[in-house]
């Protein structure tokens, strides 16, 4: 990380991330709302089993271009830098592609276990749901347990989620 960054920077309270996350959730659905009406053009709206995994795969997909590209590029997204969040890996001017993509991966831990307990004991509706929530508290306990305030997937990679300060407020001249 730049060392005018390092200098400038705290670490984000998981309060804070967490809020960045739910607002992350609704810009997800705009980034996904194009190509998820290309799709169903394409598939005529069927609701096969085949097409619901076809649909899942290109939500996978879609957004992992997205974080990818977004993580890798400027260190932040459009929630990130609203809630001026960025993602650094120290020593390094940018996140290197392949940490980004190891880091999207690694970030679906916070659904994934939920996701295949919720299948294994096939789980529906709110029961499905709860687990969800449940997974997702225990991810982001690991905050708690790192010793710096990082989630585990941050931890593991090396990256940091870093908070940036507020801009400087542009003063009002007062014409006389």
């Amino acid at each position: 990380m730049p060392d005018n960054i390092a200098a400038a920077t705290t670490s984000p309270t998981i309060k804070r991330r967490l809020i960045s996350m739910v607002y992350e959730s609704l810009l997800a659905l705009a980034v996904l709302f194009l190509p998820f009406l290309l799709f169903e053009l394409a598939v005529r709206g069927a609701h096969t089993p085949l097409t619901e995994h076809m649909r899942q795969c290109l939500a996978f997909l879609v957004m992992g271009a997205y974080f990818i590209h977004q993580w890798s590029r400027e260190g932040q997204t459009l929630a990130m830098k609203t809630w001026r969040l960025k993602l650094v890996l120290p020593g390094h001017a940018h996140v290197p592609l392949r940490v980004a993509a190891c880091r999207y991966l690694l970030a679906w831990m916070w659904l994934l276990p939920a996701l295949l307990v919720s299948y294994g004991l096939d789980l529906r509706h709110w029961q499905a749901l709860s687990a969800i929530g449940v997974g997702m508290l225990a991810w982001s306990a690991t905050a708690l347990l790192t010793g710096n305030g990082q989630f585990l997937h941050d931890k593991l990679l090396g990256t940091q989620l870093v908070q940036l300060p507020a801009p400087a407020r542009k003063s009002k001249k007062v014409a006389a």
